[in-house]
């Protein structure tokens, strides 16, 4: 699994982008990252992955941190019950904490990769497995790079299997508005990533 070449520009892209996704579904965006998004370069072309940035720019310049935060809480934690499940488990089994949780630690044993003890995200949460994927890619302190197969066989299983239900679910919400934009964006990256990593 171990390769000692250093990051391409490609793969360093990929990264950031697994890097910000995983930052946007772990909270809601603050002040500091509303305005690193805002003042970001455009991408220009009029693929949908460009159109799908260039939107979360215009909607992250006009976002408030607050409105942002509440947005989050109201489609993401809720009141007993979210509006949207971010687990891989509630898309994949119907409830949390079931087999596809499971599966996933046997993986992430297999990579070396574990949860920190005073985290509480549990690992199929969105954002813990945009963050696996940034590692994944990057390697770190406890884990080296990951062959581009075993990255693939990743994605399929614990990414690509459910995470275009769950962006379409976020889009379809009536009380989504900044978060619209982030769906759109994940799920076209996680298009483009996903046909990469099949042509490698």
């Amino acid at each position: 699994m171990s390769l000692p070449h250093p990051l391409t520009p490609e793969d360093s892209a990929r990264a950031d982008f697994y890097a910000l996704l995983a930052r946007l579904y772990a909270d809601g965006p603050d002040a500091r990252l509303l305005d690193m998004i805002a003042t970001a370069e455009r991408i220009p072309g009029d693929s949908l992955f460009a159109a799908a940035w260039n939107r979360l720019v215009d909607a992250s310049a006009a976002m408030d941190p607050e409105a942002a935060a509440q947005e989050y809480t109201d489609l993401f934690i809720g009141v007993g019950k979210s509006e949207v499940n971010l687990h891989a488990s509630h898309w994949l089994a119907g409830h949390m904490n079931e087999r596809p949780l499971v599966e996933l630690r046997g993986d992430l044993a297999k990579l070396g990769v574990a949860r920190r003890g005073d985290v509480v995200m549990v690992e199929d949460h969105l954002s813990a497995l945009c963050e696996t994927m940034r590692l994944m890619i990057t390697g770190s302190d406890g884990a080296s790079r990951a062959d581009v197969a075993v990255q693939r066989e990743f994605f399929d299983r614990h990414l690509g299997s459910w995470v275009f239900a769950c962006c379409g679910a976020i889009r379809e919400t009536a009380i989504a508005n900044y978060y619209v934009h982030v769906a759109q964006l994940t799920h076209n990256y996680m298009a483009l990533d996903r046909d990469a990593l099949a042509m490698e």
